[in-house]
């Protein structure tokens, strides 16, 4: 099914970018601003990343040292896959980002945006051998769906690369043990939605153990069922909400724009 990308943000005048990739800068730093308004960041760490819509072999990461409600359109960090910088803008890249991004960028090219985080949550239950449990309908859209990636310490070996290419395979979603979480949309809103998804069945699920007593689990038919269900809307994942982040994001700080 061909997919077709909606703009849902303003793309305001910039003459040092083309429009193509000033759109992405708006909504990669709208992405950043979302992730911490609902608290999925950890201080200057974890990364989100966006393919070059003019230059597939380039993509943009967040300046490393900066928090993400900090991030904008204009200070974001243009790389290649060699590790190389674009440009010049006063800020460093997080090697570890470079490393996960790089790999599913060069390996993915249906994948626009890359977004890994290290919450409460996504950690836990990254910590815990069964992984994520079709608990409700928000965890099962994941059923089937999950790829999972065995922890080989801080990822700053190139080496690794290949190894997350074949943990994520053809998934959007996985989860890196004992480490975090991580999605791989065809566009930023979808990156995004996937995520926040994934952290809710993560939040969810710590709940619901917590709670101590016998969990209620639905049939493999039912769960493959649901997951399905969430794979025939017409309109392509996280659009819908999309712009409804936007403007809730608008009325706090529009910044991220700059």
């Amino acid at each position: 099914m061909s997919r077709t990308r909606t703009t849902l943000t303003t793309v305001e005048t910039n003459t040092r970018y083309s429009s193509a990739e000033w759109e992405t800068r708006i909504q990669l730093a709208a992405c950043y601003r979302l992730i911490a308004r609902y608290r999925m960041t950890d201080l200057i760490y974890t990364h989100i990343s966006a393919r070059l819509p003019d230059n597939p072999d380039q993509f943009l990461l967040n300046p490393y040292g900066l928090m993400f409600d900090e991030v904008t359109a204009s200070n974001l960090v243009k790389i290649g896959l060699d590790g190389k910088l674009v440009e010049e803008n006063g800020y460093g890249v997080n090697s570890a980002g470079f490393t996960i991004h790089s790999a599913i960028h060069a390996a993915r090219h249906d994948v626009a945006c890359v977004l890994h985080t290290h919450t409460k949550a996504g950690v836990a239950v990254s910590c815990q051998k069964q992984g994520l449990l079709p608990l409700n309908q928000i965890a099962m859209q994941f059923y089937g769906r999950l790829a999972y990636h065995d922890y080989e310490g801080i990822a700053l070996d190139l080496d690794e690369r290949p190894r997350l290419v074949r943990s994520l395979a053809d998934k959007r979603a996985m989860i890196l043990s004992n480490h975090g979480l991580l999605t791989a949309g065809r566009s930023i809103p979808e990156a995004f939605s996937l995520m926040y998804y994934l952290e809710k069945a993560c939040e969810i699920q710590v709940a619901a153990l917590a709670g101590g007593s016998e969990l209620v689990i639905p049939s493999p038919a039912v769960c493959e069922k649901v997951a399905g269900q969430y794979e025939t809307d017409d309109q392509p994942l996280g659009d819908r909400e999309w712009a409804a982040h936007i403007r809730a994001l608008d009325r706090e700080d529009t910044s991220y724009k700059h």
